[in-house]
């Protein structure tokens, strides 16, 4: 059985910035957790951020590859630099993804460590920009594809030709 490495936040778990979660009503996200195939991660709790703690941007939305090339720094509201956590927390979900011999996440979009398609422009207004969060970057730089909490019926399709 396929495991499938997912947001921690779209759980349930309370690991956001802000102390809250971002619980996912999908079915089919239900069902394979009572299948027992999700594996929930927060790359950021996991990278040794606090909860709660100030929200956090990629600086002028360069995006996670910029991040993990050393070109681009994760700042906070608080004008902190919170890369070092981010890239630890990137690879850890890498570790726990190779350790369950995932190939497949479900990742919050929007994240500046999970979004698959868009991450927040850096500016910290609440404009957005295409782009992948530096753990999505990560993932999808070893060959797991990283789907957004929106795209669920995609993952769906692309575990069955995982599956088959």
């Amino acid at each position: 059985m396929e495991r499938i490495l997912v947001s921690a936040c779209l759980m349930g778990r309370r690991v956001r910035y802000d102390g809250g979660a971002k619980t996912s009503s999908d079915a089919r996200l239900a069902g394979w957790r009572e299948e027992g195939r999700l594996v929930p991660f927060c790359p950021e709790v996991e990278g040794g951020l606090p909860i709660p703690r100030p929200a956090a941007e990629i600086e002028g939305g360069a995006g996670g590859a910029a991040v993990l090339a050393g070109a681009a720094r994760v700042l906070a509201t608080d004008g902190s630099d919170v890369t070092a956590e981010f890239l630890a927390g990137a690879h850890a979900a890498l570790a726990v993804a190779r350790s369950f011999g995932i190939r497949l996440a479900v990742l919050k979009e929007g994240s500046p460590s999970c979004g698959a398609l868009s991450i927040y422009d850096g500016t910290f207004r609440g404009r957005r920009t295409p782009g992948q969060g530096v753990t999505t970057a990560l993932l999808e730089s070893n060959g797991i594809r990283v789907f957004t909490e929106e795209h669920v019926d995609e993952a769906a399709a692309y575990l069955r030709t995982l599956e088959s």
